[in-house]
């Protein structure tokens, strides 16, 4: 089964919203990954400013799957820090949901393994809308 899962991107204060939102609404963190856990070949960036910065997180709200991250994209700008995260049961249906996805659109990168997920990639479509499709 597919889900869409909105997917949260912070400047630096992603860990202070994550105390906002359970605080505010009770929310149960599932996951919650530093850069400094990350595998580092997993993004470019070896800024030592950023190692406590949050590199994945993912909390529930009731019912509700979110995902979080502080960006480590020049270019942010609060307001357009959304995007919709597709999750895959499988590598192959993400594959061929990127081939579709990918025509006229920009690509943030291949697609790859990450810590957290067997399969990933980023593209924005041809209308302007943000998506991460990721799999395992």
């Amino acid at each position: 089964m597919i889900h869409v899962i909105p997917n949260l991107r912070f400047n630096g204060n992603c860990a202070r919203a994550v105390e906002l939102y359970k605080k505010a609404y009770g929310a149960c963190v599932k996951v919650l990954l530093s850069y400094a856990d990350a595998n580092p070949e997993d993004f470019i960036s070896n800024d030592e400013n950023q190692k406590d910065l949050i590199y994945h997180c993912e909390l529930t709200i009731g019912d509700n799957r979110l995902m979080l991250n502080d960006t480590a994209e020049d270019g942010y700008q609060a307001g357009n820090s959304l995007s919709l995260l597709v999750h895959f049961d499988s590598e192959d249906e993400l594959r061929a949901a990127y081939v579709i996805m990918s025509e006229n659109a920009v690509s943030a990168g291949p697609i790859e393994k990450l810590t957290y997920c067997a399969c990933f990639a980023s593209l924005t479509d041809v209308y302007g809308v943000r998506w991460e499709l990721m799999a395992g």
